[in-house]
């Protein structure tokens, strides 16, 4: 069972029979990255590459944050913070109209919340 970031990414790449080039193809990162994340050069990669890995090798993107040391086991748990850095991400990929309807829906959220 693998128990670091770069074992777990790794077993996951492999699992889908991808070398590093297919991985770089993929995710939009670099090969030799990708390699020094799993040899474990590299132990904590940012949470938007941690994202592109959850997406593409289909892992569980609260361990990828749990193992790189970005949240702990208790907070992950939560998620709260974790989902809220998914949330972001997922902003990108949104056009200027749908990211301020968006946030346009969490202000009427959190005004709701206080009231």
């Amino acid at each position: 069972m693998p128990k670091t970031l770069g074992e777990v990414l790794k077993k996951a790449r492999n699992d889908k029979g991808w070398s590093l080039r297919e991985a770089e193809r993929r995710t939009g990162i670099h090969n030799a990255h990708i390699s020094q994340i799993e040899t474990g050069t590299i132990t904590r990669p940012s949470a938007s590459l941690l994202w592109a890995f959850a997406e593409h090798y289909d892992v569980d993107y609260r361990q990828l944050l749990r193992l790189a040391g970005h949240t702990t086991k208790e907070r992950a748990a939560g998620g709260q913070r974790s989902l809220a850095g998914a949330a972001l991400h997922a902003l990108g990929d949104l056009s200027a109209t749908e990211q301020a309807e968006v946030l346009a829906y969490m202000a009427e959220v959190k005004r709701k919340r206080s009231t």
